[in-house]
């Protein structure tokens, strides 16, 4: 049997899961028969700490979100510059034009058997709204959702100019069955932040359209998905996919080349070239949502230093990004100009090469001079202890670090636990923090 060494996002093999559903192409994956339907992916699961979508705000469990649920819109492996339909047919503007008006598809049933309806989505979105977590963040624009026929909905946003087909397209955003829920302690009214307890159900069971459910999962060991017998796309192509939690790569390796998981995430560019003569390994490479971004704040009361623009700048002019992208990741990444990933909302490689931050020691030092900070300055660099690529975390700081070092400014490094990370960078963020943040689960 032919195993597979898949160098993508975790929200692209979710898409392709469900593809494979639809009976759409997957080269690689359908490997699984080899064990009479079941697929077996060897992941870094220790941040999941749940799949309730209202909830969810680390990196590993949009593989499984994208596998249960749907959204409205979708976007395509390696397409990132439009969005495709999902469960919505058509969208258009509301008449007063301060919106959107969403159209659904009429074949969508829940994993219930149900029929997906307005209803669903209102519920969806208020629960969102007044759960007041990581994913209500990313909608702060959404002022109201109204049903507005048999087969819509309206979203009113507060600026009717802003995005948001881009961002629904994220699967923190899925449509959940509000009859399900509420027998389940869920709810949409103000104050769900506290009274909702549905997350507890949600984390063993799933409420959604996807192709699979949530059968099981077991913190730090495994996640276990069932076929959906009610998907709307069809019978799934797997009858069980089970991720199970190899967080460090030359394990992955290991277990790949015995084959006793299918699909492989995180290995280092060094592991992937010696499969390469393999016949027994096949390697896929498309291009990902995930990428990995240093955010800073200006906050004087945090660091006086970093208040200021041109200290900022020094760092963004210090950084060997080269040798990062050829060194450390072996050419198997592209920079883009800023927060977005190439590839949304207009972020492009020949806009990266115009515009985006270039090493410059020279100009980095002349920032910090103006800064009336010659000497450099220090600050602290958190991140969690966990892997992007087949590099730790701790790998690229330490990279960081000795970089900056180069024009004085010294950066103390602050591993923290994987999964408390997003809370304190929450809460940090309030009052300011500099943090190495991984971007792949905002979507």
């Amino acid at each position: 049997m032919q195993r597979t060494i898949v160098d993508i996002t975790r929200r692209q093999l979710g898409l392709l899961v469900s593809g494979a559903a639809a009976g759409l192409a997957v080269p690689g994956l359908a490997v699984a028969q080899g064990r009479k339907g079941v697929l077996v992916i060897g992941l870094d699961i220790s941040d999941t700490v749940t799949f309730d979508p209202a909830r969810q705000n680390n990196y590993s469990p949009p593989l499984t979100l994208e596998a249960v649920y749907d959204t409205l819109v979708t976007m395509a492996p390696g397409h990132y510059e439009e969005v495709t339909p999902q469960l919505a047919s058509k969208w258009e503007r509301t008449p007063d034009g301060k919106g959107w008006r969403f159209t659904l598809k009429q074949d969508a049933t829940f994993n219930s058997g149900n029929k997906v309806t307005p209803e669903d989505w209102k519920f969806t979105f208020d629960r969102i709204l007044v759960i007041k977590d990581q994913t209500a963040q990313y909608i702060g624009n959404v002022a109201s959702v109204a049903v507005s026929g048999a087969d819509t909905f309206d979203i009113a946003l507060k600026q009717p100019d802003e995005p948001l087909l881009g961002i629904i397209a994220a699967p923190g955003f899925a449509v959940i069955e509000k009859k399900m829920l509420l027998e389940h302690g869920g709810t949409d009214q103000p104050g769900a932040d506290k009274s909702d307890t549905a997350t507890d159900w949600l984390n063993q069971h799933s409420a959604g359209t996807g192709a699979y459910v949530l059968s099981g999962w077991a913190r730090n060991q495994q996640i276990q998905l069932t076929a959906n017998p009610n998907s709307w796309r069809g019978p799934a192509h797997y009858q069980r996919i089970v991720i199970r939690h190899v967080p460090d790569s030359a394990a992955q390796l290991l277990a790949v080349q015995r084959g006793d998981i299918d699909v492989a995430f995180n290995l280092i560019p060094e592991q992937i070239a010696t499969l390469k003569a393999d016949a027994g390994v096949r390697v896929e490479r498309l291009t990902s949502l995930d990428f990995v971004y240093m955010s800073l704040n200006s906050n004087p009361e945090l660091n006086k230093s970093l208040s200021v623009k041109e200290a900022r700048q020094a760092i963004g002019y210090a950084i060997d990004y080269d040798g990062l992208l050829s060194k450390l990741l072996g050419g198997n990444a592209t920079r883009p100009a800023h927060f977005l990933p190439i590839g949304v909302r207009g972020s492009t490689e020949a806009i990266a090469k115009e515009i985006a931050f270039r090493e410059d020691l020279d100009k980095a030092k002349g920032l910090l001079q103006k800064a009336g900070l010659a000497d450099g300055f220090e600050f602290d660099l958190s991140y969690g202890n966990a892997a992007i690529a087949g590099i730790s975390y701790q790998t690229l700081a330490q990279k960081i670090q000795s970089d900056l070092a180069r024009v004085g400014i010294r950066a103390k490094l602050n591993p923290m636990d994987q999964v408390n990370l997003h809370p304190i960078l929450r809460r940090q963020v309030a009052v300011g923090d500099h943090v190495l943040e991984p971007a792949g689960s905002g979507e």
